[in-house]
């Protein structure tokens, strides 16, 4: 005969999925803890860069490296077009205002003054032949003129004879009636004829006046003509080093053409680029030094570009006193341009965890030296050395910063000693 079993509790008959279920949720919550907690990366201390935070001077300078040029430099051109006839001066040569580099010939240009010459001939002929027949006119109205004021003085003597006689009774009112009007008819004919005289004279004058000034005008064109012939030969605008000419003989060369440049060679320039950090720190007649054979030399900013191209800007410097005794172009030079006077702060060397964080944050080593952890700063001021850090670190702290390149997305650094 059987004997009934007591029947089992749920959780014991259904144990076996219980226990997975549990595993499942452990195996869960370990990987949600795992992926909560911060990534760990593990290093060798010699693969990292460890440096002690500092209280110390701290000057905000930048080291501009330079390389020196002339102070100006003059680009040559072709005032006049032409067909390079002659080069006379070599590159690198030392020339003087007004010497000679090349010459152009223009075949064109020469025809063109040849017939201003001619045409100026012609009228300078013309002109001579009027001043000739001027000169006559003025002559016969003159003598005109003349034979006409004799005339009048003639009739006025006449008629104050023929007033006299009648008055003696050898004349009658009929006889100085007619002598009247003819005085008076001769009186206002010689008028009228002195006024054209006089006419004639104003209107010979400015034609003599207009002529001169046709002349003038014709003598200016021709000048101004020739000057363009002696374009034709390109001089040295200034005195200096010719670094560079241009052309071959046959060549043909614009109106307007550069040919050439000559570099300034009594002072010189230290032409230099900086990172656009520091591009509103900078102004015209900043000062500046080089230090050169245990020398300073001063110099101050005389130009600043503004324009930014691969995160830098171009600077030029001037020597404001004496050069480097062995200054020659193309040498280089480093100069330092101070931003502030030494005053006390909170500094940390240089590394590349700044290109990597932007000075925001750091890795900072626990007492131990044994792990180290993102903390938050303020970086302020940086020179070539160190940067100034305003927040977040104090004085003794140790801080990774370099480095950061093959960190990634760490959060925390156990270093192995």
């Amino acid at each position: 005969m059987d004997i009934p079993l007591p029947k089992r509790p749920w959780y014991v008959r259904h144990r076996g999925k219980l226990l997975a279920g549990a595993g499942a949720v452990i195996i869960l919550v370990a990987l949600v803890l795992v992926s909560l907690r911060p990534k760990t990366l593990r290093l060798a201390a010699d693969a990292v860069t460890i440096s002690e935070v500092t209280q110390a001077e701290f000057t905000e300078y930048v080291n501009a490296d330079g390389v020196l040029q002339p102070i100006r430099t003059v680009r040559v051109g072709a005032v006049e077009g032409g067909t390079v006839s002659e080069i006379i001066a070599e590159e690198g040569a030392m020339v003087r205002q007004g010497d000679t580099l090349l010459v152009l010939t223009n075949p064109e240009l020469e025809q063109q003054i040849a017939d201003q010459r001619a045409a100026y001939a012609r009228l300078l002929r013309s002109q001579q032949e009027k001043q000739l027949e001027m000169k006559q006119k003025r002559i016969t109205i003159r003598q005109q003129t003349l034979q006409t004021t004799y005339e009048l003085s003639r009739l006025e003597k006449q008629y104050r004879l023929d007033q006299e006689e009648f008055r003696m009774g050898i004349k009658s009112r009929a006889e100085l009636d007619l002598a009247e009007a003819e005085y008076n008819y001769r009186h206002r004919s010689a008028e009228l004829q002195l006024e054209s005289l006089r006419s004639d004279s104003a209107l010979a004058s400015l034609h003599a006046e207009s002529t001169q000034s046709e002349l003038a005008d014709e003598q200016q064109r021709l000048r101004r003509t020739e000057a363009r012939l002696r374009d034709l030969i390109v001089r040295a605008p200034c005195d200096g080093q010719l670094s560079s000419i241009n052309g071959v003989p046959g060549q043909k060369i614009g109106s307007g053409s550069e040919v050439g440049e000559i570099k300034i060679m009594d002072r010189f320039r230290l032409a230099s680029s900086l990172n656009e950090y520091y591009i509103d720190k900078l102004s015209v007649g900043q000062t500046a030094t080089v230090t050169y054979a245990d020398a300073l030399f001063p110099l101050r900013i005389s130009r600043i570009v503004p324009e930014v191209k691969d995160h830098s800007f171009s600077v030029d410097l001037v020597f404001t006193d004496s050069m480097p005794a062995n200054a020659r172009i193309g040498k280089g030079y480093q100069a330092k341009i101070e931003f502030s006077a030494a005053e006390p702060a909170v500094v940390i060397p240089k590394g590349n965890f700044y290109s990597f964080t932007g000075g925001k944050w750091i890795f900072r080593l626990s007492p131990d030296g044994h792990t180290a952890q993102r903390v938050p700063i303020t970086v302020g001021r940086q020179n070539p050395l160190s940067y100034e850090v305003l927040e977040g670190l104090q004085p003794g702290d140790r801080v990774i910063t370099s480095g950061y390149d093959t960190f990634g997305d760490a959060k925390e650094i156990h270093i192995k000693k």
